[in-house]
């Protein structure tokens, strides 16, 4: 199979396309960058020597003299650096054939976030993203397209028609600068027949740096190729068809050419970029929940809390950095001000005893309290049966507390929301590249319907506080909308319209 081949209803042409979405109805208007020839060396070859020649052609300057190609790929890693930002980031997503996205480029920014009508692909390119993250930390492909609604066979192209031996997919990629320069990653996934990787490029530095093909439909690998620059000018070896081959070149190349450094580094910076990532809805219902959680439940533990894509633990993530970090705790309460209620003081957590089926308040050995009433929060021991952790809004005057589960649908989201921008990968269920420092890695956070259940404020404060901490290098923010007018007029926003 032919990975780069276009029998997947797009022309084969990088110019400015307007994209079809074919089974959605009218036409999706869309200017995209032109997003670079298709080299061909990544095809399907029916032999090896096919992909030893087209590797060598990318190759010859190294394969001429070893310490030539050494000298080269050290003067090409060099140059591709200059003025590239020290953290990897995650600059483009290329969506050449993925629903209904048609050779498409999408240029991400800090703040970037896609607007159109229901249907026009805004959640699609999320999802796309999202699928490439899975397979970057390791993911087979079939658990990786599992969290796509309707799974492999609803990411081919619409009206993508089979080709002569019934086999069809999609092609999704990613453009990530950093350290090494703008590294470029495509993929192509065969998803019928049979669900495999069928071909994989990885490029920088304007050369070929890793590939993978399927040379023999009988047997569940491919045929991988990368850049070495020593007596020999690349290695090739079989690697498993399930897998993203990028994902594991850290465990098979052994960086003791330059050349091998260079697709080292290469990897490393595309998987770093991709692996900072948390997916994040928060979902009001499960705030709710947590709150009749006993704190003796793993879920209420909150000494090393970390926050779930739903944000149903957001209190026990309070208490935790309420107590680590006063000063981004004063930003969220100046948050929570501008996007709930101006009378709040402060934002905590705290542990309150949970009532039986008769109504009566229990302490932390299951006993009920004096009277048979509610303890007070400070008779409640933490980590007890009958208590439970909750988040509270602390307001002036006769105002008191106010229990964050009592709020509206839209004032949880927007509390969770913020939160998320100033924590961190300590705090947020986030799988980063543990052997690299933190401050190498900056956090994207993804958000399908990013301003559902907020009023226009609630939406302008999220976008100002987002625009903050990107500006401070913490976050980035990739979104989708249905309104784009708040973020359309928030600087430092980008907002990508689709079927318009």
């Amino acid at each position: 199979m032919d990975p780069w081949s276009r029998r997947d209803g797009t022309d084969g042409t990088d110019e400015d396309t307007t994209i079809r979405a074919a089974d959605r109805g009218p036409a999706m208007a869309l200017s995209v960058r032109p997003a670079g020839p298709v080299p061909p060396q990544a095809a399907h070859a029916p032999h090896a020597a096919r992909t030893e020649a087209g590797a060598g052609a990318a190759d010859t300057k190294a394969g001429a003299d070893t310490k030539a190609g050494a000298g080269t790929a050290d003067t090409e890693a060099g140059a591709a650096g200059a003025g590239s930002p020290t953290r990897p980031l995650v600059t483009e997503l290329h969506l050449s054939a993925f629903k209904s996205h048609r050779g498409a480029t999408y240029p991400l920014g800090p703040l970037t976030v896609f607007a159109g009508p229901s249907g026009s692909g805004k959640s699609s390119a999320l999802q796309a993203y999202g699928l490439l993250v899975r397979l970057g930390a390791g993911d087979p492909l079939e658990r990786a397209l599992a969290a796509v609604p309707g799974g492999a066979a609803a990411c081919a192209p619409d009206r993508a028609a089979p080709d002569e031996q019934g086999r069809r997919g999609f092609r999704i990629g990613c453009t990530v600068d950093g350290p090494a320069g703008p590294v470029r990653l495509d993929v192509a996934v065969q998803t019928e027949p049979d669900l495999r990787i069928a071909g994989e490029r990885l490029t920088g530095g304007g050369r070929t740096l890793f590939t993978t093909a399927l040379t023999d439909p009988g047997r569940r690998t491919v045929q991988a190729a990368w850049h070495t620059a020593g007596p020999a000018p690349v290695t090739r070896a079989p690697f498993p068809d399930d897998r993203l081959g990028t994902a594991l070149l850290p465990l098979r190349v052994a960086g003791t050419t330059a050349g091998q450094r260079l697709v080292l580094a290469a990897a490393e910076q595309i998987l770093i970029a991709l692996r900072s990532s948390f997916r994040c809805d928060p979902r009001p219902e499960a705030v709710r929940a947590f709150a009749r959680t006993p704190a003796a439940s793993p879920h209420q533990r909150s000494e090393a809390a970390r926050l779930r894509p739903d944000c149903g633990n957001l209190a026990a993530v309070l208490e935790r950095t309420g107590r680590e970090c006063a000063t981004r705790h004063a930003v969220l309460v100046e948050a929570v001000r501008a996007g709930c209620s101006p009378q709040v003081n402060d934002v905590r957590a705290h542990r309150h005893a949970l009532a039986d089926a008769g109504g009566r308040a229990h302490a932390a050995d299951g006993q009920p309290g004096p009277g048979g009433g509610r303890r007070g929060r400070d008779d409640v021991r933490a980590g007890g049966t009958g208590a439970a952790v909750r988040a509270v809004l602390e307001r002036d005057g006769e105002l008191g507390a106010l229990p964050v589960d009592w709020l509206g649908d839209g004032e949880l989201r927007y509390l969770a929301l913020a939160l998320v921008l100033l924590t961190g990968p300590g705090v947020l269920a986030v799988d980063p590249v543990a052997e690299v420092l933190p401050a190498r890695q900056v956090l994207t956070v993804v958000a399908d319907g990013l301003d559902r259940c907020l009023d226009r404020r609630q939406s302008t404060a999220l976008f100002e506080l987002a625009v903050r901490m990107a500006t401070r290098g913490h976050v980035r923010l990739l979104g989708t909308v249905t309104d784009a007018s708040v973020a359309a007029r928030t600087p430092g926003s980008r907002v990508l319209h689709l079927g318009v």
